[in-house]
């Protein structure tokens, strides 16, 4: 048996921008002629890099190029990366989600999967016909999944709703039992996207550390796919990166967290961004330009004025929308979530073009780098995200008006408060 869970050679992906499956008739008939032959497809000489910022003109790209690496038995390797570096589609190719271009994988042991809300469940059946199901594709006897129902039930929190069709499951609650499934039907290799930061933070906590036990004393292997590097540190003892469909070699957690974090400085800050209305023209409603800045535009300073504000156009006159601000640390860990409606009590209707301003009145962060996603958002379905939307440094400040600053190791938020001392 080889010493290897996952071997990873030269592992390629090629996509057609802007369609669905490979694109026209006549591109799927140049690619079958030239594979008959035995020649390569034609499509991959004028392939670009997966470079997002970059206008392409050949309509091709490398989602993954040559990513080479192997995964020994038992170990936990976090994958890191920006949005669009190439982390789910590798996951998804090693689920057999989609099919490789080029390249080579051995998978040594059964492998499961948690990529999207609700993968693999039938609506239609309930979480306790699901988990059977689950199990039966996993190639599980009846007699095993029996065995593990139970414990699948007690540890997801769903039991008065597990007879219950899992289309009327919340996503959190077919999150819990989709991990649930994954890492209790025993297979040798769990894969776990982001999909966890949908689950509320008890659960992601629960999940971590079972995680950890599959890794550590069940000598599992654990593929992790996160953007935050706490939850990574915490449960990887390896780490990979992965940039514009590249990836480098297998660090430690610490040194590949860290030479990420290196990066993301290394490629400056941004406090205003603009998009193009033509990217845009079949959403509801989207964000066109947003700016992010201090008292007086100013610099944003600890204890001042942080002021957040978006432009946004609408397609649909009945449209109502509510803008939601999602706060990160420099490791990706959330550490607040603002919603218009968290503090008006309702959403907005939309116009055709139109402004939303959030000020913070008094910034309670301590110095340091922090990053915003933007949503706008009804009834918990967005119309339009816009990630790392700014990369932004809190200034030190007097927030206290006292002439002094806690350190940086007292937490993230600074909080006024009353004394007496009798």
């Amino acid at each position: 048996m080889s010493e290897f869970a996952l071997e990873i050679k030269n592992v390629s992906k090629l996509y057609k921008l802007g369609v669905i499956s490979t694109g026209t008739l006549s591109h799927d008939l140049n690619r079958w002629w030239h594979r008959v032959r035995g020649l390569d497809d034609p499509y991959e000489r004028i392939a670009e890099a997966n470079i997002q910022d970059s206008k392409g003109e050949s309509g091709y790209i490398w989602a993954l190029k040559d990513v080479s690496f192997n995964v020994p038995h038992g170990t936990a390797l976090g994958i890191i990366g920006k949005n669009g570096a190439g982390k789910s589609t590798l996951l998804k190719i090693l689920s057999r989600v989609t099919s490789l271009t080029k390249g080579e994988i051995r998978i040594n042991g059964r492998i499961a999967s948690l990529l999207e809300v609700g993968t693999g469940f039938h609506p239609e059946l309930t979480g306790r016909e699901n988990i059977f199901l689950n199990g039966a594709i996993l190639g599980m006897k009846k007699n095993e999944i029996h065995s593990k129902l139970d414990e699948i039930i007690a540890f997801s929190g769903v039991e008065k709703y597990v007879d219950t069709p899992v289309k009327r499951y919340s996503s959190g609650m077919r999150v819990r039992l989709a991990f649930a499934v994954a890492a209790h039907l025993e297979p040798e290799i769990l894969v776990v996207d982001e999909v966890l930061a949908v689950g509320d933070v008890e659960f992601q906590k629960k999940a971590i550390g079972k995680m950890q036990d599959v890794s550590r004393n069940q000598g599992r292997t654990v593929l992790f796919v996160s953007h935050n590097m706490a939850a990574v540190k915490n449960l990887c003892e390896k780490g990979v990166i992965m940039k514009n469909g590249f990836a480098s070699e297998i660090f430690s957690s610490d040194t590949a967290i860290q030479k990420y974090l290196e990066e993301q400085e290394s490629l400056g800050l941004h406090n205003n961004f603009s998009l193009k209305d033509s990217d845009f023209a079949n959403y509801t409603a989207f964000i066109t330009e947003g700016k992010i800045f201090g008292k007086n535009d100013n610099s944003i300073i600890c204890g001042d004025e942080m002021n957040i504000h978006i432009k946004y156009k609408n397609n649909d006159p009945t449209a109502y929308a509510d803008l939601h601000v999602g706060l990160y640390d420099a490791f990706g860990t959330k550490i607040s979530h603002l919603a218009a409606s968290f503090t008006t009590g309702s959403v907005i209707k939309l116009r055709a073009e139109g402004n939303i301003m959030c000020s913070i009145p008094r910034l309670p962060l301590i110095p340091g780098r922090y990053s915003i996603n933007l949503s706008l958002h009804y009834r918990g379905k967005p119309y339009h995200r816009v990630l790392d939307a700014f990369f932004f440094i809190v200034e030190e400040g007097d927030f206290f008006n006292s002439g002094r600053m806690p350190g940086h190791n007292q937490g993230k938020f600074l909080i006024d408060a009353d004394w007496q001392f009798l």
